[in-house]
């Protein structure tokens, strides 16, 4: 007689077999089937709304994604919760060379993965304004009496002390970053301005502040930490998350043999002020060099840096190019351009005996103001007078030696090295002058197009100066424009697009350069990337703490899943377990009177009664 063996991966007293005899063999397969079944039913079940669940869970997320963008931005300016314990703190103070202002920041707990940075934010106080306030004279007008210098930041402090929660200030890090006053001051005197703050301040007030908090930077960090704040604020240190996103290669630095990395294209900046211009932008590629000397040039020029808070993870790792010039802002080179057309002139008039520019009557004629305005220069206690042609061209054309080009390959003004930029996938943003010379005047800020740039600022310098008078009285340009800018709108259009087409050499047909004041309807200052940069590592802290625990919503929805599959894959084994023991009661009942009847058969027959095996 046949006999069918069932044995699992349980007790022994567990195993089991199912005899066809006493049991007809189309029910004990119904029954096989049904258990078999049962098991499959709900293991796939289970299954089915586990994938529900997370995908409208992680679905909504994603689809979500730009609205909780939006939403931070809107919350961005809503009063900082300083009740919330989970709120963190941090300070910088720019001392500049003007005055000094203190900004103050926060950020909610990290979320826990080490992929993601802070999300830090300017505080803002009850009435939902900025908590930043700013002081005058510049930190560098006490080289001569640091002793003074603690008593001169107090105010600073002080204004920080009475936002920060009280509970918070041992834990919140307070940066002193020093920038161009204080570069230009002896290291003598930047050392025995910083040691009087190193000393005094510890004893007046309770924030993180050590050695290295307070420092005079240079101008390529402060170029990066511009770069970094600007980039932070349009999100493209976040992750990929849409497929209409722009993507650039990365080779990322340290690691040339490692393969290159996917990721959001960053944004390059220039900022044109009216002492200097900067240009930064990531360089995704590995860069080569004409000459050994370009490459030394080269090194004091490109800053690598990681953004992550484990410098094992490559996804924050950067490559940033950063060159300032000095002169090249917009007063400066008119300040240059007056020099040199002022020694030319007198040089003419002693050479051929004319008096171009000696009198009101016989002006110089300068292409780069509006038509028939008049103006002075004066120097050497001379006075040079002027008369405006208004010719966009030409005053292009005189400025084009300015730019003192070399025939150098990779560089850009000054000869200075310029790594190489993809510009079919990039996009920069352009702010100070960039942004005046193309909003306050001629109202087209935003989106740069070179064709309309210069037909509008031709038409501008071409324009009569009576009648840009009358049009400036009767408030056709923006609020802020005054009658400086009106006279000089025209030079500093030119220079504008000299600096970007001829000294940078940007292609006249590019079409991913947006000329801004703001981000996001916000100023975006250095300090935010200098707060990022320097406490990047603090989220290491709060992974380590949360080590077994989550921090944030996204992981605890993520645990609540693989929790459930635990407990459901739990269930069906008890389950499972039930089933086979109710079976083998059943097996056990079942043959019991056929071993009696087999029992007594034997004793009548005369024949030794058999051992029975047990299965």
């Amino acid at each position: 007689m046949g006999r069918i063996g069932i044995s699992c991966l349980f007790p022994a007293s567990w195993h089991f077999s199912i005899s066809p005899v006493g049991c007809p063999r189309i029910l004990n397969t119904n029954l096989r089937q049904i258990i078999v079944l049962s098991i499959l039913a709900a293991s796939v079940s289970l299954l089915y709304f586990s994938v529900i669940i997370i995908r409208n869970k992680y679905g909504r997320l994603s689809r979500d994604k730009k609205l909780q963008r939006y939403l931070a931005r809107v919350t961005d300016i809503e009063a900082t919760d300083t009740s919330n314990p989970n709120v963190n703190y941090g300070i910088v103070v720019d001392c500049g060379s003007s005055g000094s202002r203190i900004f103050v920041y926060c950020w909610p707990r990290h979320n826990g993965n080490p992929r993601d940075l802070l999300d830090i934010r300017q505080m803002r106080d009850k009435n939902r304004k900025p908590v930043v306030m700013k002081i005058k004279p510049g930190i560098s007008e006490f080289a001569t009496s640091p002793e003074k210098v603690s008593d001169y930041i107090s105010p600073l402090l002080k204004f920080a002390a009475e936002h920060v929660p009280r509970e918070k200030h041992k834990e919140t890090p307070l940066y002193i970053l020093c920038t161009a006053g204080m570069r230009v001051l002896p290291e003598s005197q930047q050392k025995a301005i910083l040691e009087d703050l190193l000393t005094d301040i510890p004893v007046h007030f309770d924030f993180l502040f050590s050695d290295s908090h307070a420092e005079v930077i240079s101008g390529k960090q402060e170029g990066v930490y511009a770069w970094i704040g600007i980039n932070f604020v349009l999100g493209r240190f976040e992750h990929i998350e849409e497929d209409d996103e722009a993507l650039v290669e990365v080779s990322i630095p340290g690691s040339e043999n490692s393969q290159a990395i996917i990721r959001k294209r960053t944004a390059g900046i220039l900022d044109m002020g009216g002492v200097s211009t900067q240009i930064a932008y990531e360089v995704p590629e590995t860069v080569s060099f004409a000459s050994s000397q370009q490459e030394e040039v080269a090194k004091n020029l490109l800053a690598e840096f990681n953004l992550g808070c484990d410098v094992h993870h490559t996804e924050h790792v950067y490559r940033v190019y950063v060159a300032t010039f000095l002169g090249f802002g917009g007063n400066a080179a008119r300040q240059r351009y007056e020099d040199r057309i002022f020694a030319n002139t007198v040089q003419k008039n002693r050479l051929l005996g004319k008096q171009t520019g000696l009198t009101p009557d016989a002006p110089y004629l300068d292409p780069c103001l509006p038509l028939d305005i008049k103006d002075e220069i004066q120097q050497n206690g001379q006075t040079m007078y002027l008369r405006g042609t208004g010719d966009f061209d030409l005053c292009r054309e005189m400025l084009q030696p300015f730019m003192n080009k070399t025939n150098e390959t990779q560089t850009s003004l000054n000869g200075v090295y310029q790594p190489p930029i993809h510009f079919q996938n990039s996009e920069f943003y352009g702010f100070s002058e960039f942004y005046y010379c193309t909003e306050d005047v001629l109202r087209m800020g935003g989106d740069y197009s070179a064709a309309k740039f210069t037909k509008a600022a031709k038409d501008y310098c071409a324009t009569k100066w009576s009648i840009l008078r009358d049009r400036f009285d009767r408030g056709l340009y923006a609020s802020h424009a005054d009658l400086h800018r009106l006279k000089y709108q025209c030079f500093k259009s030119a220079w504008m697009f000299e600096v970007f087409h001829e000294g940078f050499s940007f292609p006249v047909g590019y079409k991913n350069l947006k000329t801004a004041l703001q981000v996001y309807d916000k100023e975006v200052q250095w300090t935010l990337g200098a707060i990022l940069y320097r406490t990047r590592f603090l989220p290491l802290r709060d992974i380590q703490q949360d080590v077994f625990r989550a921090s944030h919503a996204h992981w605890r929805g993520v645990s609540f899943v693989y929790n459930h599959y635990l407990f459901s894959g739990c269930f069906l084994v008890v389950l499972l377990s039930i089933l086979l023991y109710l079976l083998r009661l059943r097996r056990i009942h079942r043959r019991s009177p056929r071993h009696s009847s087999a029992a007594a058969l034997w004793m009548e027959e005369g024949l030794p009664s058999q051992k029975i095996l047990k299965c």
